[in-house]
């Protein structure tokens, strides 16, 4: 049998033990961190289109349907939507370009299509091309000003999108024009969710408001910032 002292010294490590155990559990429980969710990082792709029946008119493109896809140019963004390859841009003035939009998430699954999975959920959604102080093709006596048009056909569950008011930009099409040659433009490609009943009344020469926060209210879920340059002549990053 341990006499008095030595079962005091068995209780203080009992004791010792005990604490340390609630030590290394309530480390434990600290250090677990929750799965990032948003997105992670996103790219806008530009591709060329060109075609006799390509050009812009008014609000919108004629003849993109007969276009012939060409040159690429990707640019890449963080989670913060910082771009962090091709943020600069030169090209023609009259280039007509598809722009798409990729997204990830932090599990680097590709979301982009989510955003218009169904018309209960492209709803929500629409983007938007601000800054640049831009001279649109609506408003230009030459027709060489600028135009974005978002162009979703379907969704993503394969039912038909239902005209302008129905389109998100997800994919879009976009030129800068000639109206708008010369200094660098700086600029940012917004998706943004929108409040119930706000969709149905954005126009299509809506996308370049630089109001577009308090016309339309909701909050952004993507900010894209990068620079153009638009020039006369052969396009180069």
């Amino acid at each position: 049998m341990m006499n008095r002292k030595q079962r005091q010294i068995a209780l203080a490590f009992i004791l010792i033990g005990l604490g340390m155990g609630n030590f290394t559990s309530c480390t434990k429980d600290e250090t677990v961190e929750p799965a990032k969710t948003g997105i992670a990082k996103a790219e806008l792709i530009l591709t060329e289109i060109s075609g006799q029946a390509v050009e812009a008119h008014g609000d919108h493109f004629h003849g993109l349907d007969a276009g012939v896809e060409g040159d690429q140019i990707v640019i890449k963004f963080d989670e913060t939507g910082k771009e962090t390859e091709n943020g600069h841009l030169h090209i023609e003035a009259d280039a007509v370009f598809k722009l798409e939009l990729k997204a990830w998430d932090y599990e680097n699954n590709e979301i982009q299509d989510e955003f218009i999975s169904t018309k209960a959920t492209a709803d929500q959604y629409k983007a938007f091309l601000v800054g640049g102080d831009l001279k649109l093709n609506a408003n230009s006596e030459s027709q060489s000003g600028a135009v974005f048009q978002p162009r979703e056909q379907t969704y993503g569950d394969g039912t038909v999108v239902d005209g302008k008011y129905e389109t998100t930009g997800i994919l879009s099409y976009f030129t800068v024009g000639h109206d708008n040659e010369g200094a660098t433009k700086k600029m940012t490609y917004v998706l943004r969710k929108l409040d119930a009943g706000v969709k149905p009344k954005i126009e299509r020469v809506d996308w370049n408001r630089t109001d577009y926060t308090t016309a339309f209210s909701g909050e952004n879920v993507l900010e894209l910032t990068f620079e153009i340059h638009a020039e006369e002549g052969h396009a180069h990053e």
